[in-house]
């Protein structure tokens, strides 16, 4: 059973729970206007992966949300529809492992699962980038969602799906 936090500000979603019951996941509200400033200043990796693959709904009709406060945190990227969240990590990440892993925790523990690329990977081989981002969702979905459609603009349509874009 579902249970309101003490201050009310959320609902903690039991694990292995979560494909069932979906629910508010508490944030900081402190960490808003610095998501909004994240938002207005994204790394060159995070503007080549959510222009050529996850705005608009052009990743199989899921909408994702840049910088999105999660307890206290702000992730990369973060699709409700999946609770999942995509992290694309720089050079300074390195120095951070083990606060990265107690995130990636705290994420699980609310039923979003991670997925962290590089920005290397990013910049180098979206192709690659959105063929096991989309691996993944497949394995992630739940089945009352409609099949992953893939949506790609321009030249990575083509590639991702062998042959010529129409769009």
């Amino acid at each position: 059973m579902l249970k309101p936090s003490p201050k009310g500000e959320g609902i903690k979603i039991p694990e292995g729970d979560f494909k069932n019951k979906r629910s508010f996941i508490p944030y900081n509200k402190n960490l808003t206007k610095k998501a909004r400033e994240n938002r207005k200043n994204p790394t060159v990796a995070e503007k080549k992966i959510w222009y050529r693959v996850l705005r608009d709904k052009e990743f199989g009709n899921y909408k994702f949300i840049r910088q999105k406060p999660l307890d206290n945190f702000i992730v990369d990227f973060y699709c409700s529809e999946l609770l999942l969240v995509v992290e694309i990590d720089g050079d300074s990440h390195v120095e951070q492992i083990d606060y990265d892993i107690l995130r990636t925790k705290k994420l699980n523990s609310y039923g979003i699962e991670v997925m962290r690329y590089t920005n290397l990977e990013v910049i180098n081989n979206i192709e690659g980038v959105y063929d096991d981002l989309k691996r993944r969702i497949e394995k992630r979905r739940v089945c009352k969602y409609p099949p992953l459609a893939p949506l790609i603009r321009g030249e990575l349509q083509s590639s991702f799906l062998g042959r010529s874009s129409n769009l």
